[in-house]
């Protein structure tokens, strides 16, 4: 049986993976620690075989006044857990990054596209990710998660933006794009997969297929019973738009075909993720 610890609390994907595991009693157990104010020291973590970080700042509008706190929390912070928990024996350190570490808006990333961060938030995430990797040993073991967008019941952040159209809006671009995703059980069972093979080194989690944006929007209207028309009228104003906005809905942004799970297929992940 292994002893988990997640290291923030609230945390979606920490709770995801939490209730995830419950059903594997006889397989893992699993605690919390706030992360708010933690001082780390090597005997909050004794006795513990993996060590779940997901604590750090994400979804705050970003500005000269507070870019500090992302490098003190998701930089700072996060390091000094990793350096207490290698001192307490901790065997395996598993770290939320994020694919915003590369900086792009659009294009494909490969396991050797070099990261080139644009914001506080993906400079703090690729320093920790930089500094952890020189901590590790035959005895610490460092995975690092950079996943895509996370979607799945309850999530936090574009998704729901696009779900919000899906459900008022009539109509919708239908324009072919690609993005890598990843549904949240589809994460969950990743990690558990890097917990049970003690898995080393930089992966891409994602759906085993890209997504395309109106496809998506098209499979919430419908889990709703609403009827939306997907129309090709507004694909001349799309395409070529080098707005940001744009890129950030009907770009092409992908990970390499890497570190795939399909355990949830899309219709299926958002059947479970609109679901009562």
């Amino acid at each position: 049986m292994k002893s988990i610890l997640i290291a923030g609390i609230h945390s979606y994907i920490g709770e995801s993976f939490k209730n995830f595991l419950k059903q594997y009693p006889n397989s893992y157990i699993v605690s919390e620690i706030a992360t708010k104010g933690l001082e780390p020291t090597p005997d909050l973590f004794y006795g513990y075989h993996v060590i779940l970080c997901v604590a750090g700042i994400a979804h705050i509008k970003e500005n000269a006044k507070n870019s500090h706190l992302y490098y003190e929390v998701n930089r700072d912070m996060v390091v000094a857990i990793a350096k207490a928990a290698k001192e307490a024996g901790v065997k395996q350190f598993i770290l939320l990054s994020s694919m915003s570490v590369y900086g792009m808006v659009s294009g494909q990333i490969t396991k050797k596209t070099k990261p080139k961060p644009n914001t506080a938030y993906g400079m703090s995430k690729f320093q920790a990710d930089e500094m952890i990797k020189k901590i590790e040993n035959d005895n610490f073991i460092f995975t690092c998660l950079r996943p895509p967008m996370v979607y799945g019941k309850n999530c936090t952040g574009n998704y729901q933006a696009l779900r919000k159209f899906a459900l008022k809006s009539p109509l919708f671009p239908d324009y072919i794009n690609a993005r890598s995703m990843i549904y949240i059980g589809n994460l969950c069972e990743f990690m558990k997969i890097c917990i049970d093979f003690e898995l080393r080194g930089l992966f891409f989690p994602q759906n085993a297929e890209y997504t395309n944006t109106s496809e998506m929007v098209r499979l919430i209207a419908e889990t709703h019973r609403k009827r939306i028309r997907l129309t090709k009228d507004f694909n001349w104003m799309i395409k070529g738009r080098k707005l940001k906005v744009v890129e950030k809905v009907f770009g092409d942004l992908i990970y390499e075909k890497t570190d795939i799970i399909n355990k949830y297929g899309l219709a299926e992940s958002i059947r479970l993720t609109e679901g009562e």
